[in-house]
């Protein structure tokens, strides 16, 4: 298995707004096209409320309908009474990656306080990476800036690859 295999993707939206169509969804547009250049084949893309099971519902479907290889959500990741998207993203997944969450709080943490507000988290489902982000489309940007370099070998390794970690 080689590493430089095409990813397909998902970015799924959160928003109250957005779904009814009051506010553009700058967070995923900028996603999507960050990493359809990076070589991910973005295969699905959807605006939908902040509901707890309208979430877990549709990324079950990406995953296990679809076999989506990464799916990004954007949105829901505060601490306001709709944000949800961790809980819904943690009922689903079967391991948690702890350090992706990590980096991109720390990282953000280095250009503003208000990053320790962040609840993102990462985790897999099957063969399926997932990996909450903020709403807004700075943070969304700086946050998949963080791991963007190393999703295609952490894809590889859940994949099933063989090749060792670290070696050039």
């Amino acid at each position: 298995m080689d590493e430089s295999v095409d990813y397909t993707c998902g970015v799924l939206t959160l928003s109250d707004k957005g779904s009814r169509g009051e506010r553009e969804d700058t967070s995923g547009l900028v996603l999507k096209q960050m990493l359809a250049d990076q070589g991910f084949t973005v295969v699905a893309y959807e605006v939908i409320p902040d509901q707890q099971a309208l979430i877990e519902t549709t990324l079950i479907s990406w995953v296990d309908d679809q076999e989506i290889d990464l799916i990004i959500t954007t949105g829901g990741t505060g601490v306001s009474p709709s944000d949800r998207t961790p809980e819904a993203t943690r009922n689903i997944i079967e391991l948690e990656i702890p350090g992706i969450g990590e980096a991109m709080r720390q990282a953000s943490l280095a250009k503003t306080p208000q990053a320790i507000w962040s609840r993102g988290l990462a985790g897999i489902r099957g063969e399926t990476l997932i990996i909450n982000l903020p709403g807004s489309e700075r943070a969304a940007r700086e946050n998949i800036e963080v791991v963007l370099s190393a999703l295609s070998h952490g894809l590889y390794k859940l994949k099933g690859g063989k090749a060792d970690c670290g070696v050039a």
